[in-house]
Parts: C-alpha cells; structure tokens; sequence
C-alpha cells in the first residue's frame, strides 16, 4: 500500500495491483470518458483458469481523478510507464516477459510474496519527497513482469494418460522405504508392441502371420483361462459363506458351543403318528401265517383288557425276517390299520448319525412321542442298522450309545405298556444277542417267498389295478415264477401294462404277461441280432431235442413254451412248469431234468453228425453235471458210494475222490443214451417240430401238443 499526499486532491488510498491492473489496460472509453467505471478485468496467464482473478469496480471520482482531463491524464499514464503507449518501433518497452515462476501462487499473482512489503525497501527515500512523486520516480526504473507460466497443473485426464510406469516411479519417489518393497513387487513392465517384438526375435516373413495367429490365441486362451478361475473364485466363495451361515445358525441353536444342523435333524419332525386307516391285512397276500401270528397283536391293542385280566402280557416287540419284497413292511402297516391306531414309522439309518448323542436323542423323542399316545405302534425298518452287535472299535467310540438307548427304552427300568415295537430285518444274523431277547424282540415271524397259491393271488391282486384281459389264468404265470417275491409280481404286472400301452392294446393280455416275465427270467429280445439261416436250424433242432425229451419222459415237468427268438445270453429255449410247488424231489424227477437237458446235443449230434456239434449245450452240461453230483454227495442216490454224504470233496482222499467222479460220469453217460434213444425213434416228431419254430419262432403248450400229435399248425 502506499499514499498519495500532494500532487492530487484529496487524498486517498489505492492497492498497487490495481494500478497494474489500470496500466495494462488500453484507454478506451471504458475509463477516460466522463470518469467511466472501471470493467472487471481478467488476466489469462499460459490459459490456466486458476489465474484469472476478478477485482472491484472503481470510478475515477473513487480515485480523486474525476477533475481531470483526458490530456492531463496521458501525461500521467506517460511519466508512470514510458514506452507503453509510445510506439514500440521507436522506443523499447520496459516491460519483460518471465518464463520462471516464483516459489508461491500468490507471488505469481501480485508479484511480491505476501510476507514482504516491496514498498518498505524504498521507504527511506520517500521521507524527503511527496508519494505521488516518489512513486512515479520509482516506476520509472521499476520491471515491470508479465509471468509466463512454465508449467501446468495436471488435471484427472492428463493423469490418466501417464504411463503406469510413470505413475508407479512418481510413488516410489514419494513413499517411505518399508513401502517401496511392497510396490516393486507387483511392477508390470510396459508392454512391447508387437511388431518389435516380431523383430526383436527375428521371425522369418514367411512366419511372421503364423507368429501373430497363435499370440491372439495364446492371448484370448490365457483371459478365457483367467475368467474361468475368477468364476470359480466366485463360487467357492459363494459355497464358504453358505457353510459359515449354517455353521453359525447351528452354533447359536445348540448348547455348550458342539455345532450341529438342525436341517439334518431326520426325527425330530418326523415323530408324529401316521394313520394307516387304507391298508389291512386284505391287501397283504402269499403270507397267511404270518398273518394269523399278526392277529394277535390287533386283538391286543383292540381290546387290552382281555389279556390283562389272565395276568398274561403281550411280547413287547415282534421281529420280521424275510427275503427282500416279501411284504414286511406292509404287514406293519395292515397292523396299525387294523388296530387303528398311531403308526410310528422309522428307518435304522435315521438313527445313525455323525454327530455324538444324536441317534440317542432321536430314540428318546420317538418314544416318548409313543408312550404320550399309547396304544399305539412303532415300526423300525431295516433294523440291523441300528440294532447290529455291539463291537469295540477305535474309529467309533460312541457307536453303541443308540443300540444301548434302545435296549433301555424296550425293555428297561421304566414301564413301556401299550407300546408295540415292529422291526424289520432280512438279515437277523446281525443284529445284537441282547436285543432279540424275551422281554424286546421275544416274537419272530418268518416272512417267506409266496408259494403258488399265494403268487397268483398277488398277480390277481395287481391285476385289478390295470385293465385285463378276463380271459388270463394267474395260475399259469404263477407256475412260471417260481422264486418271485411279491415285489417282482408287481413289477411283471407293471411291465406288461407298459408292454400293451407300447403296443397300442386296450387292455392286457396273457400274451404281455409272457413277455414280461421271459424278459424279466432271461432278458429282453434281441431282435436286431442277425442270424443266418444255418444258425438258425441248428437252433429251431436244439431246443425242439428238449422238448420232445421233456414230453415223452415220464416225471419230467410239462413244457410250456419253445422259442427260438434270442434273449439274453441264449439264442433260443425251452420253459418247463411245475404243476405245484415241489418242496422235495424224487431220484426219477432228477433223472428226467438230466434227460432233458442233454437232448439239445443228442438232437446236434444225429443231425448234423458228431462233427457239427456246436458249444449250445454248455449250459445245458452244467445243469445236468450239477444233479448228477448232489445225487451223489448229497441225496445218498449212489449205489456203489451208499447212504453217505460228501460235504467238503476237497479233504477227500484221492481213491474216493476218484469213486465220486466216475458215479457222477455213469450218471451222465446213462442219461445221454436215454436221451439219444428216444430222438431216435421219435424223428419225425423232432423234424415237425423244428419246421414249426423256423415258422413261427415261439410255440406255447398247446401249439407244441399238436405239433406233436400231426396237427397242422397255421403260421403266424
């Protein structure tokens, strides 16, 4: 700041930057003509925006100026800056033009630092003359500098541009030294432009396409790569997050800190009753005996004090065994129906669980739901795998705290009236000596496969679910399944169904029975097998030689099918049907299956000659082989080894080794000549019976009988 006393009134202070500002600005008419406002003036310096500065509006009446004339004040504009309105061809400007910028924006701006007052260097020299003076003395010698920025601020987009190694060694500059380890290590070096590369390694021209080609590919390989790995990053941390939330519902839901999944928890919702009010001991079939025994327990819980009275107790649990599919848990289910009351059911292998005091728990809440609704029954399926013998094992130190808890629960120092407990098992060798004892499992019901009677009430049972054929005789079905549990009746019932619906039929005939039960024995058909035509007569006289053995043997069983069409292994065969169950065989019933076994290569041999025999018969030896030889070591039917048995041949000694094996070779060497001697003097029969199956493929009983007997046979 400074003043001006003498020269102009009145006196009054004036900002040296806004003189500046006044001599850089041209006389116009905006300032000199009748004392004009002065306009707001804008410095543009190297085009930064930040410099451009906006001062007050001041008159020349503000300045004490106003009284003077335009003449006046050229003369004044003329002795404070000389040369800047002169011409500057002919006299040189002192003005100067500085590339260099000063240490502080504010400097830049005013030209001094804020901190010192350039007009005190000169304040000596002001005592002895007026300000107006001293300072238009002092302009004279003044540079004046017009600031030349020599550098610019770097704004978001120019940073953007920078190299990143640019920016990476701008840091490392900057950062402390325990950072800059840390910043070296993830450097990426600039990457070279491809052709420098191609040059650099000096690829031929011929390769140079080649060497691109497979570059972009390496290059679009690596990010499908790295895609793949950030998608599966993502997954794996999707799959953590799940288990650590259902670790921590688990934790927050159990008691002293033992995680546990109360989504596995099995019977803690499974407890309550089941109403078993469809199912009775009418739809159970092939078991009556079983039925009669699980009579008892109806009437028990029916009516309780009828054997209360007497003083007697019913056994608390009853243990099922049988083969797989022969209705266990269906008898359960007839019993709680026929009782009509709460069925409780469970599996074995709910029990079983990872987690320590879990399959115990879940045995003490399945009854005491029990007891809460007694009368009342609990049905354990597959019961061996909770109720196995107890064993210790070092993998499994808590293993036998479930078997242990349902010991306690069946029969243990609290009363359990009213509560039966039904377990089912086809391995009851399994289970541990203490839980099948009087007082727990004390009652065994045997579950067996259905005899004949009972199979075709089964295939009648499943026959009223689907429509049929009024005209199909179950018993002949039921004679040709020997060895099927219920589960399998209904399967073959089922599969015809699906076999009519394939081909179009209204209903089910004997015909789909057949077909489901040859495919569930020996296959489906193979008829895209091609066979030639000489294969074909071999086998049409194969297995016509069984059948013509098996209808002229007295106890051999009656045929009821011959087929040459392949299923399975076999190219063709021969169904024989017991009229009834045998539960015992006679030695001349065994001999006849021997018989009939060997007429498929008797029938080879007198046909084609010993020479065109084929190996069709291997099963047939084997069948014949494995008779011949329980005959021997096990029914006693040898008269030269007697009434004994041979269980282990292997500690024979060689001489009754020896003995054992020519029996077996008599019996089948008999068997063969028996075989022989009738084909013989039944050829014709044998040869109309082979036209037959190359006509039609598959022949039933009753076409074979008129084969046999010199009917005619229309083709199919």
């Amino acid at each position: 700041m400074f003043s001006l006393s003498s020269t102009v009134q009145p006196q009054f202070t004036v900002p040296l930057s806004y003189l500046i500002t006044a001599f850089h600005s041209p006389k116009t008419t905006a300032y000199f003509p009748s004392a004009a406002s002065l306009k707001v003036v804008q410095r543009e310096v190297a085009n930064d925006s930040e410099t451009c500065t906006t001062e007050p509006v001041f008159n020349l009446r503000d300045l004490g100026l106003s009284e003077l004339r335009v003449a006046q004040l050229d003369e004044i504009f003329s002795r404070l800056l000389p040369g800047f309105f002169a011409d500057k061809k002919k006299s040189p400007s002192n003005w100067h033009t500085s590339h260099v910028s000063a240490q502080s924006f504010f400097e830049n701006r005013n030209g001094y630092p804020s901190t010192v007052n350039a007009l005190r260097l000169y304040h000596h020299h002001q005592q002895q003359m007026s300000p107006l003076k001293q300072a238009c003395a002092d302009l004279q010698h003044w540079p004046v500098y017009t600031q030349s920025r020599g550098f610019k601020t770097v704004n978001t987009k120019d940073r953007r541009l920078q190299s990143t190694s640019e920016r990476i060694a701008a840091t490392e500059r900057s950062a402390p030294s325990f950072m800059k380890g840390f910043l070296m290590r993830d450097r990426i070096p600039d990457v070279e432009n491809l052709d420098k590369i191609v040059k650099s390694k000096n690829v031929p021209e011929g390769q140079q396409d080649a060497f691109k080609t497979g570059f972009a590919e390496g290059f679009l390989k690596a990010q499908a790569l790295t895609q793949r790995t950030t998608e599966s990053l993502k997954r794996t941390r999707y799959i953590l997050l799940a288990v650590i939330i259902l670790g921590l519902y688990g934790l927050s839901k159990t008691p002293f800190l033992s995680v546990r999944f109360r989504a596995t928890s099995g019977l803690d919702a499974a407890v309550d009753p089941i109403q078993m009010k469809n199912v009775t001991f009418d739809h159970v079939k092939g078991v009556e005996e079983a039925k009669n025994e699980l009579q008892e327990v109806v009437e028990f819980l029916k009516n309780p004090q009828k054997f209360t009275v007497l003083g007697g107790k019913l056994p608390k649990g009853i243990l099922l065994v049988g083969p797989p599919g022969t209705g266990k848990t269906l008898l359960a289910r007839a019993v709680a129906g026929e009782a009509d009351v709460p069925f409780y059911y469970a599996s074995g292998s709910e029990f079983d669980e990872m987690f320590v005091g879990v399959g115990a728990s879940r045995i003490r809440n399945l009854f005491r739901e029990a007891k809460g609704n007694a009368p009342c029954v609990i049905f354990i399926d597959e019961l061996d795998s909770v109720g196995g013998k107890r064993i210790e094992s070092p993998m499994h130190p808590y293993s036998r705290q479930t078997i242990n808890q349902l010991l306690a629960e069946m029969d243990g120092f609290k009363p359990n009236e009213g509560v039966i407990i039904i377990g089912a098992t086809n391995f009851p060798e399994a289970l541990d000596s203490a839980l099948v004892r009087p007082g727990r499992f004390d009652m065994q019901v045997t579950v067996p496969l259905p005899d004949v009677k009972g199979r075709s009430e089964i295939i009648k049972l499943y026959l009223n679910k689907i429509k049929y054929d009024e005209s199909i005789q179950a018993e002949i079905i039921a004679r040709g399944t020997v060895g099927f549990s219920g589960a399998e009746l209904e399967n073959l019932v089922n599969q015809a169904a699906l076999k009519a619906a394939v081909d179009g039929k209204d209903m089910v005939s004997m015909w789909e029975l057949e077909f489901a039960k040859d495919k569930i024995l020996m296959g489906p058909e193979r008829r895209s097998v091609e066979i030639d035509d000489k294969n074909k007569t071999i086998t049409a006289y194969h297995e016509s030689g069984h059948a013509i053995i098996a209808y002229y043997t007295k106890d051999a069983m009656p045929i009821n099918k011959a087929t040459i069409m392949p299923r399975g292994p076999t190219l063709g065969h021969v169904s024989l049907l017991p009229e009834n169950d045998r539960w015992s065989e006679t030695k001349s019933q065994l001999l006849a299956q021997m018989d009939v076994s060997m007429g498929g290569r008797v029938a080879e041999e007198i046909i084609f000659g010993p020479e065109y025999i084929t190996t069709g018969a291997s099963s047939d030896f084997d069948n014949a082989t494995k008779i011949a030889k329980l005959m021997v070591t096990r029914f006693g039917m040898s008269e030269k080894l007697g009434v004994m048995t041979y269980s282990d041949t292997g500690k024979l000694s060689p001489e009754t080794q020896a003995a054992i094996e020519q029996e077996i070779r008599v019996l089948l060497k008999d068997s063969y000549e028996r075989a022989k001697l009738i084909l013989k003097n039944r050829a014709k029969e044998h040869k109309n019976l082979a036209e037959a199956l190359l006509s039609n493929e598959t022949l039933d009983a009753k076409e074979i009988q008129m084969v046999v007997e010199g009917k005619k046979l229309e083709k199919r």
